[in-house]
């Protein structure tokens, strides 16, 4: 595996290890195509900035960290530099516009949050979702993925059933379905292998093989270590045969920068 374009750091707050740390890493196991995607800092109107995202006092340190490795390891990695994004309805083109204006390269769509998020936003990883709510985590997924801005969408399979399995699989092949046909990739996510999360989730990835819609991996690396991890790889591979997906390998970057 050459590529990964789902990358944290200590700027999120929930990760740690530099940058450079990561780039060290990758390059060490071979990885070629390096993407640093924090959570996509953004401040709500009353001022509120969540604590899992880059600050927005940390944007000028993220790029200028970052352009900076790339200069230095040019011709060793191909380093991009974007964003992990939610679609808020009533505030994804905001976030759009702020990011953009800062130099974001590329997106990668993690549906975290429902109902914009705050103030009485839905965690999309509740157990306790009603059908209402696994309705809206569809309805928002596929408006990211006809937007035309991400790259793909990180963990498709976070929200999951509660109660009619029959309900849940005639929503989620909605976006498998959209997937296909607007060729946006969907991501088997090395973090939910790795920490043993309830995704990857199976029943989905069946509904993908059925659709046959691309699917690509990612590390999801919160740690140094997982910048390349060949376990959780091994896993994400078995998914790929039993279930026939559509293996692209390396997603094709959409480029948002101005």
């Amino acid at each position: 595996m050459l590529y990964n374009y789902h990358t944290h750091t200590y700027h999120c707050k929930h990760a740690i290890g530099t940058p450079e740390e990561y780039v060290q890493r990758a390059l060490s196991c071979g990885i070629r195509y390096l993407g640093f995607s924090e959570h996509v800092p953004f401040r709500f109107p009353d001022g509120y900035e969540s604590g899992y995202r880059l600050p927005n006092s940390e944007i000028t340190t993220y790029f200028s960290e970052l352009t900076a490795l790339r200069e230095k390891y040019r011709g060793q990695i191909d380093i991009k530099i974007g964003f992990e994004i939610e679609y808020y309805p009533a505030y994804f083109h905001q976030m759009l516009e702020h990011i953009t204006t800062s130099g974001a390269e590329y997106l990668i769509l993690g549906q975290h949050f429902l109902y914009n998020e705050y103030p009485n936003g839905v965690y999309s990883n509740d157990p306790t979702l009603c059908p209402e709510d696994l309705q809206e985590y569809v309805s928002c997924i596929i408006a990211a993925i006809k937007s035309k801005v991400i790259t793909y969408v990180a963990h498709p399979d976070l929200c999951q059933p509660v109660g009619d399995m029959d309900f849940y699989r005639e929503e989620m092949r909605k976006i498998c379905t959209v997937s296909r046909e607007c060729n946006i990739p969907l991501e088997i996510n090395f973090l939910g292998i790795r920490d043993n999360r309830r995704y990857p989730y199976e029943p989905f990835w069946e509904l993908v093989g059925e659709e046959q819609a691309p699917v690509t991996f990612g590390f999801d690396a919160h740690d140094v270590p997982s910048a390349y991890d060949a376990t959780s790889l091994e896993k994400a591979n078995y998914l790929v045969k039993k279930y026939n997906l559509n293996y692209i390998g390396m997603p094709e970057i959409i480029n948002i920068s101005r």
